[in-house]
This record gives C-alpha cells, sequence and structure tokens, in this order.
C-alpha cells in the first residue's frame, strides 16, 4: 500500500470526509480516532462536571511542553488534574489514544489563507503552510519523538491535507503529484524542527542560550576540524558555510519549491518564474512561547479557528439541504 493510498483512501481511512460522516455507515472505529472526531460516548459514571477528555489531553499537552514526552503517563496526568489515574481511565481507555488526542491538540488547524492567498499563487501559500508547520513542531518538540505508525485519521490532519493540497488547486499538477508536493513540504519542516529542537534541547539541558550552544559548537568545530585531513569542510568552515549568519535549512526547502515549480512549469509550458529571495523563517522567542498569557491567547485563536470552521461546515450543510428542498419543490 503506498503512502498516497495511506492518506487518501476514504473507504480504508473514513475520517477524512468533507462532511460530517454518519456513524451508522462507519466500521467500529478506535476509541482515539472516534474521540477525535467527538463520536466516542461520554462515560456514564465519573467526575463528570470536573473532568472532560479535553481537560485531559490539555493538561497531558503542558506536561510534555514543560518536561518532555517522556513525563506523560495517565498517573502523571491525573496527578496535575488532582484524580486518580482510574478517573481518566474512564475517558481515555489508553495511552496510545492519550497520544493521538495530544497529537491532535498541539498540532491544531492550519492557519487560514490570507487574503490574497490565491492572487500570490501556490508558492507563497506553500511556504505559509511551511512556516505554520514548523512553528508546531518548534512550540512542541516532542511531537517529533512520537513514533510513525500510520497517519493519524484526525481532524487535525485532514485539515492540514486540505490546506495544502488547496495550494495547488489551480496548477497543473494531479491529485498524487499533489499529494507528493505535500509530503514533500511536510518532510523539510519535521527535518528542520527536528534539528532545531535538538539544539533547543542542548540549550534548556546545558542552561546556554541557543547563541552560545552555536559558539560552543564553532569554537569545537574550529579547533578540531583540520585543512589537511578535511580540506573541503575547513573550507565551508572558513567561509561560513559552517558558523555563518545564513540559515542552512532554507536552501533545502527553496530547492523543494523550486523543483515543483519546475515540474509544474513543465507542465503548463510556461516559462520558469524569476529568481527568488529565499524564505527566512525566524524561531519564536522560547521564553516568549511558554508565556501563560501567550499561550491562552493562542489557545483562543485556535479555538475561534475551530469555531469558524465549524460554521463553515454548518453553512455548507445548509445550503446543501437547502438546494435539495428547492429541487424537491420544483419536481412537484
Amino acid at each position: 500500500m503506498t503512502v498516497t493510498h495511506c492518506l487518501c483512501n476514504k473507504q480504508s481511512y473514513p475520517g477524512v470526509m468533507t462532511e460530517e460522516p454518519d456513524p451508522a455507515d462507519l466500521p467500529d472505529l478506535p476509541r482515539g480516532i472516534a474521540l477525535a472526531w467527538g463520536m466516542a460516548a461520554s462515560p456514564q459514571r465519573g467526575p463528570k462536571r470536573e473532568m472532560s477528555v479535553e481537560r485531559i489531553v490539555e493538561a497531558a499537552v503542558a506536561l510534555a511542553d514543560g518536561e518532555g514526552l517522556g513525563a506523560v503517563s495517565m498517573a502523571a496526568v491525573a496527578k496535575t488534574l488532582g484524580f486518580t489515574p482510574m478517573s481518566l481511565y474512564r475517558y481515555v481507555t489508553a495511552k496510545d489514544d492519550l497520544l493521538l488526542l495530544m497529537q491532535e491538540e498541539a498540532s491544531g488547524l492550519p492557519p487560514l489563507p490570507e487574503s490574497g492567498a490565491a492572487v500570490r499563487g501556490w508558492r507563497e501559500e506553500a511556504e505559509r503552510l511551511y512556516r505554520a508547520h514548523l512553528d508546531v513542531y518548534l512550540r512542541h518538540p516532542w511531537l517529533l519523538s512520537l513514533p510513525i505508525s500510520g497517519t493519524p485519521v484526525t481532524p487535525g490532519t485532514a485539515a492540514w491535507m486540505d490546506a495544502y493540497l488547496a495550494a495547488f488547486v489551480e496548477t497543473p499538477l494531479d491529485q498524487d503529484e499533489r499529494m507528493g508536493a505535500m509530503l514533500a513540504i511536510m518532510g523539510q519542516s519535521r527535518w528542520y524542527g527536528t534539528v532545531a529542537a535538538g539544539y533547543a534541547e542542548a540549550a534548556r539541558s546545558s542552561g546556554l542560550t541557543l547563541e552560545e550552544v552555536g559558539a560552543q559548537e564553532a569554537a569545537l568545530f574550529r579547533a578540531l576540524i583540520d585543512a589537511d585531513a578535511y580540506p573541503h569542510a575547513r573550507a565551508a568552515l572558513d567561509e561560513g558555510a559552517i558558523d555563518g549568519d545564513k540559515d542552512p535549512m532554507a536552501f533545502g526547502i527553496e530547492r523543494v519549491l523550486d523543483g515543483i515549480a519546475t515540474h509544474i512549469e513543465r507542465l503548463a509550458g510556461a516559462r520558469p518564474d524569476a529568481p527568488r529571495t529565499p524564505p527566512v523563517f525566524v524561531p519564536e522567542n522560547p521564553a516568549l512561547a511558554a508565556d501563560k498569557r501567550v499561550r491562552a491567547a493562542a489557545k483562543s485563536v485556535r479555538e475561534a479557528e475551530k469555531a469558524l470552521r465549524a460554521a463553515q461546515k454548518n453553512e455548507r450543510q445548509v445550503r446543501k439541504d437547502a438546494a435539495e428542498r428547492i429541487a424537491r419543490s420544483a419536481a412537484v
């Protein structure tokens, strides 16, 4: 089974739908996926008013953000909330389900398209989504430690997929090519996030700043990389390619986008775009990202985006119902 099939086969993965699925039409869903889609029944007993799946997941995400994924356990989350582990199991029955829901919460939804995005073109929209995806990894680096055991078929995953694919709607790429372009861009954001998270952890564990970690690394390079033994590495070091001011990760995403652009131009028979400046990503200050008010504001934005998407979904359904009523009336 190909990656594209795993991501797109709606029969095998019924969660990826544009309209709310009818539970009666679906096979038995894993509980974690059912919880993510809001299709799982709430427990009949337990501390209903004080406890909820949302509270459990938010506490687990906060724990992972502060202490790493290894600190997350049902017992630790229960202690944070002031309940017993057994009370959590009434809501989330397995740690794997909790990890799935944590991934869904931390990844959030893609940012809504900016005004004029369609006019600017697919490349600018792809860059915007790339930066947003990278920001998710920088704010929640533990996401990169989650094992990849398949594509989580959750509302958030479907929304990110839909946003990336929407960027290529006006291009001549077919659906398989759009999916491939999406995976290439997402792979770059994940790789950049992995490297950045490693440096952030080195800074946190050593008590140094990112700049100090970089300076220490540069000093080691200069002390150990000898021109006789490693002439090419030393030449790159002397010219600032290793410890210079340029973002070495920008080259990768820019070439990926260049490759997609070349393929699109080949399909369309268009002339290549003029040279452009590579996108530069400036990571958010970790202290700012950890600020409680900033986190609360970011949460409010995510909730507002969810509410907007729910309203848009309701509007589509209302329009569909109205069209059916009008059609029935016209047929009478």
